[in-house]
């Protein structure tokens, strides 16, 4: 039976409030002490969030969230598609972690969506636009589009029977989100 440290509702308020900290910050603010580094060694992670976002330099969730170390179970991956290899480490951090909040977080200005709306990229980028596509029909609008890709990307986490289960039996919660490259605001829904 999963045990989770966090009701999903108090995980996202705490997602919310870290980042109006970041919108207003200059610098870092999580704790990423060397006592919490050696606390988390000890007494192992008890990230509160799982994270699934893209690669994007720009894109530093921690950071967005004014999370320190073993605050959140990251996933990255360019454009924030899913596989059977992001939905192994989703399924670890709700099972074993004991995480009750599942954020797939896109950004607007996403290379990986432009690539899929505007280039014909080949070689192993082709996996990540063709999933793209897959998301987002014939869409050319940027913003629109990269709404689209985490709606298809939420759609196929809950394909997953163990996710629906911990969904039903343990009350895991899984949002959309989207961050803002100018504002550094994150929008929920």
């Amino acid at each position: 039976m999963v045990e989770y440290k966090m009701k999903p509702e108090d995980a996202l308020n705490r997602l919310i409030e870290g980042n109006q900290k970041y919108i207003l910050s200059k610098q870092h603010i999580g704790d990423v002490s060397r006592e919490q580094r050696e606390k988390t060694l000890n007494d192992g992670q008890q990230p509160y969030a799982i994270i699934i976002t893209c690669s994007d330099s720009r894109v530093i969730p921690e950071a967005i969230f004014s999370a320190g170390i073993g605050d959140l179970f990251v996933i990255r991956i360019a454009g924030n598609v899913i596989d059977d290899h992001q939905l192994g480490s989703i399924e670890y951090a709700a099972e074993h972690l004991g995480c009750s909040l599942l954020v797939v977080m896109g950004h607007n200005h996403c290379g990986a969506v432009d690539a899929a709306i505007n280039h014909e990229p080949d070689g192993y980028i082709k996996f990540i636009t063709d999933e793209i596509i897959k998301a987002i029909g014939k869409e050319t609008d940027e913003y629109k589009a990269c709404c689209l890709n985490v709606e298809h990307s939420r759609q196929a986490i809950e394909h997953s029977i163990q996710i629906q289960k911990d969904e039903q039996e343990y009350g895991l919660k899984v949002v959309n989100a989207m961050y803002h490259l100018e504002s550094g605001r994150v929008e929920f829904w």
